[in-house]
């Protein structure tokens, strides 16, 4: 007897084979990761996935990228792209995401359409839509792109499951997101202050054990760290916070704080309730 997670492999499967040829938006993480296996399965060839690589994709991120194409066996190009061209992007404002997605996603499009490939696929699931997505409009304003895991109904819980039993090395990696979504609201993004952030979580992560949660929230002079609950003891040694304070004060941060509500995916959109 099929188990949900199989017949909803099996309808993932048969969508992408309807597609004939795609190019997965792939930067790596979790859903993306099997979106990409899965049309490899059902395409072989007729599968590319496209790294978009800009100011807001970590070097970790690209590399892990990197990695994980060669590992899946899919062939893997790089789309070199700035959101930073886009002042809608720039002003980093409640509606970021959705100039963000679609301004990727326009330049994806078009370098599928000029590779004779008809359709582009993202990762989006169900979980996404009970959290504040507005870069999931995007993607519904255009209609050359599919949400395939959102189409078959995966929950991120059954992504994980799926990506386990199929091998991938993904399945337990934590979440991830642009470096973008770290910088406080109405903080005007530059390239200086994406790369800061990257370098601040850097340093963080050396003192924190492999797959676990955290994060650097830019809030101009504030650095508030955000960790799983279990590691905040070890950020908050007196030996070990002392150094951290130091590091990121280095970047430019006047005060580093570690936030004792521990970490919480997208915590800078309580910004917007706020206003």
């Amino acid at each position: 007897m099929k188990s949900i997670i199989d017949e909803k492999a099996q309808k993932l499967l048969g969508l992408l084979e309807g597609l004939k040829r795609v190019a997965v938006a792939f930067s790596g993480g979790v859903d993306s990761a099997l979106l990409a296996a899965a049309a490899v399965r059902a395409l072989g060839s007729g599968a590319v996935a496209v790294t978009a690589e800009s100011p807001t994709l970590s070097m970790r991120e690209r590399r892990d990228a990197g990695e994980l194409a060669a590992l899946l066996d899919i062939r893997h190009e790089i789309l070199v792209l700035s959101e930073l061209e886009c002042p809608e992007f720039v002003k980093n404002d409640g509606e970021r995401c959705y100039h963000c997605k679609k301004f990727r996603f326009e330049k994806l499009c078009a370098w599928a359409k000029e590779k004779g490939i008809p359709r582009v696929v993202e990762g989006s699931n169900v979980d996404d839509k009970s959290d504040y997505r507005p870069g999931m409009r995007a993607v519904a304003e255009l209609p050359g792109v599919s949400s395939p895991l959102l189409e078959s109904g995966f929950s991120k819980a059954e992504i994980r499951e799926l990506s386990r039993r199929w091998g991938l090395p993904t399945w337990e990696k934590p979440a991830a997101a642009c470096l973008a979504s770290r910088i406080s609201y109405g903080t005007p993004l530059t390239r200086e202050n994406l790369a800061r952030v990257e370098r601040a979580e850097e340093i963080v992560g050396a003192f924190c054990p492999p797959n676990v949660q955290y994060r650097v929230r830019d809030h101009g002079p504030i650095a508030r760290i955000e960790a799983e609950r279990e590691i905040i003891p070890l950020l908050a040694d007196p030996e070990r916070g002392g150094e951290l304070a130091e590091a990121l004060g280095a970047l430019g941060f006047k005060w580093v704080t570690l936030d004792l509500e521990g970490y919480r995916m997208g915590s800078l959109n309580d910004q917007l309730k706020d206003g």
